[in-house]
């Protein structure tokens, strides 16, 4: 049995307008996966290839699939670049629109280009298909033709459990100080006898899990200020926390600790040195 498809790029359009509105509306991360990897790694190739050669004998398919994954490396990185020097820089929704651009504006190219030439002399995508019987194969060729099938399910099984298995990273929380603004600058480091000073206290957890935590604000070993709190995974939490000094004192370290579900020792630690005048 032979097929042929005389115009592959509605399908190919219709892919990428699905595979855009899956992201946009964040559903069926498998689906994304299934139709991003051709849509970057092979649809903008192909469509370069099929622009540049629109006639049948200009190549064979084998070398149309092969020039179309190894374009695609080429110009994805190159519209990344582009794409870099603009206000909209590297983002999702930049790059998604701009390979549905590139995409869609080669597509219509090709099919101008084929429409140009006569039916016999324009590319076609066709498949051949034999069926065989099993009985009839040699010793070897049943063990291959099992190994392919064996390869394939493989492949997309791997797929199936990379996409719907849940990437866990490194597990860590992010502890940090910011000065009053908001900005990892305008730290108070001198300040008068009993004048109060602020900074921004923040964490992040990356932990995967949900944590108690308990903050402490230390002066000469001293708690002025606790905080206890409670994050889910990727919640964040910033609050402002003042302290004051009674006393002249050059280089008085405020320490700023952080403890995670009541352990002993702190599990993030970060100071400032500050002088203090009359």
């Amino acid at each position: 049995m032979r097929l042929e498809v005389k115009n592959e790029f509605p399908c190919i359009l219709f892919l990428s307008v699905i595979l855009a509105l899956l992201i946009v509306l964040d559903l069926g991360e498998t689906v994304r996966i299934a139709l991003g990897l051709p849509f970057v790694l092979f649809s903008p190739g192909y469509t370069l290839v099929a622009a540049l050669f629109p006639a049948r004998d200009d190549l064979n398919g084998v070398e149309r699939i092969a020039f179309s994954f190894g374009l695609s490396i080429a110009v994805v990185p190159l519209l990344g670049l582009i794409l870099n020097y603009t206000p909209w820089g590297i983002r999702l929704y930049p790059i998604l629109l701009t390979l549905l651009v590139f995409t869609t504006l080669l597509s219509v190219i090709t099919i101008y280009r084929r429409n140009k030439l006569s039916s016999e002399k324009r590319f076609k995508v066709s498949l051949n298909i034999q069926t065989t019987r099993w009985g009839s194969l040699s010793r070897l060729d049943k063990i291959l033709s099992a190994a392919l099938v064996g390869a394939i399910i493989f492949a997309v099984g791997s797929l199936y459990y990379v996409a719907t298995t849940p990437k866990a990273g490194e597990k860590f929380t992010e502890f940090y100080i910011l000065g009053p603004g908001g900005k990892a600058e305008g730290y108070p480091l001198d300040l008068k006898i009993g004048e109060e000073k602020k900074v921004i206290l923040g964490a992040v957890n990356q932990e995967y899990r949900s944590v108690s935590y308990t903050a402490e604000v230390r002066i000469d070993g001293y708690v002025v200020t606790r905080l206890d709190f409670k994050l889910n995974h990727g919640e964040k939490k910033e609050q402002s926390v003042s302290f004051r000094v009674n006393e002249p004192k050059e280089n008085l370290k405020v320490e700023f600790l952080l403890f995670k579900n009541e352990e002993g020792d702190p599990y993030r630690s970060l100071h400032l040195w500050v002088n203090v005048y009359e």
